[in-house]
C-alpha cells in the first residue's frame, strides 16, 4: 500500500513539472499577431516598374529606323580585303607605251616626191626649218606635221589646177627630224636620230654609256608636253630591280640629262 502510494505520488509530481515547463514557455514565446492586410488601388496610367538592367542592351532591328544610330559594318574576311586590293586595276603609265600613230613629217627629213609621167614636176626635197617645201607649180607647201598621205593630198589637190588628174606619191627617203639628246655625264654627249622607238637606256648606249662619275640615280628626262617642260625622273640603279624603274621610251624633242 505504501508503494502505490509512492508511486502515485512521483506520477503526480511529473505532471505537475511538466505543466509548469509548459506555463514557462508559453510566457518566453510571445505569440504575434498578424499584419493586416492592405491593399492599394494602382492607376491605370502608371507603368510597372522596369527590372534593372546588368549593362546588356536588348537586340534591336535594323533597316527602316531613321533615328540617327549608325550600325556599324558586318567585319570582313582578310582574305577577300587582300584579293580586292590585288585586283586594283593600275593606271598605265603613257611613257611606256609606243607611239602607234602614223609618222608625221618633221623639218630635215628628206622627201621623195613624184608625179606619174612628168618627170619636171617630180623632186627629192628636204624640208625647211620652217617646215615647207619646194616644188614647181606648187611653190612652197606645209609639210612638217603631216604624214605622207596628208601631204600627197594637198600636192594633189594644187597640181590639179594646172594638169588634169595628176598621180601623186610621197615617200620620205630620209627621217632627220626625231632626234633627241644626251647630255652631262657621259661618254659622247650630243643629238641622236631616232630611227626607231628608242628607250632611255637606249639613248645612253648611243652615247657610249655613263662617265665614271655619273650620278646614275638622279638622271632626268625633260619632255615638253603642252609648251611645259616636265621632269621625268630615272633611276639607273634599280634597272632590274623587280621592275622598280621602268625603261620607257623616249619622244622625239626629249633631252636625257645625267648629272
Amino acid at each position: 500500500m505504501k508503494h502505490r502510494f509512492a508511486a502515485l505520488t512521483l506520477v503526480c509530481a511529473g505532471v505537475a513539472c511538466a505543466a509548469s515547463v509548459s506555463a514557462q514557455s508559453q510566457q518566453a514565446t510571445p505569440v504575434q499577431s498578424p499584419a493586416p492586410i492592405t491593399t492599394t488601388s494602382t492607376p491605370a496610367s502608371a507603368k510597372p516598374a522596369t527590372p534593372a538592367t546588368t549593362g546588356l542592351q536588348p537586340l534591336t532591328a535594323v533597316g527602316t529606323a531613321t533615328t540617327g544610330t549608325a550600325t556599324a559594318p558586318a567585319p570582313r574576311d582578310p582574305k577577300t580585303l587582300t584579293n580586292e586590293s590585288k585586283s586594283v586595276p593600275t593606271a598605265v603609265d603613257p611613257r611606256t607605251t609606243e607611239l602607234s600613230v602614223a609618222y608625221q613629217i618633221g623639218p630635215e627629213d628628206l622627201l621623195d616626191i613624184s608625179v606619174w609621167k612628168n618627170v619636171e614636176l617630180s623632186r627629192v626635197v628636204p624640208v625647211r626649218p620652217d617646215g615647207k617645201v619646194s616644188l614647181p607649180l606648187v611653190n612652197d607647201i606645209q609639210a612638217a606635221g603631216l604624214t605622207p598621205t596628208e601631204l600627197r593630198d594637198r600636192i594633189t589637190t594644187k597640181l590639179a589646177e594646172y594638169i588634169p588628174a595628176p598621180e601623186v606619191s610621197v615617200m620620205v627617203r630620209e627621217v632627220h627630224s626625231r632626234k633627241v639628246a644626251v647630255v652631262g655625264a657621259v661618254k659622247m654627249p650630243g643629238r641622236y636620230e631616232m630611227k626607231s622607238p628608242m628607250t632611255v637606256l637606249e639613248a645612253i648606249a648611243l652615247a657610249q654609256g655613263l662617265s665614271d662619275f655619273a650620278s646614275r640615280d638622279r638622271i632626268v628626262v625633260l619632255r615638253e608636253v603642252n609648251g611645259k617642260t616636265t621632269e621625268i625622273p630615272f633611276n639607273y640603279r634599280k634597272i632590274g630591280d623587280n621592275g622598280s624603274q621602268q625603261n620607257f621610251f623616249l619622244r622625239p624633242g626629249d633631252i636625257v640629262v645625267v648629272p
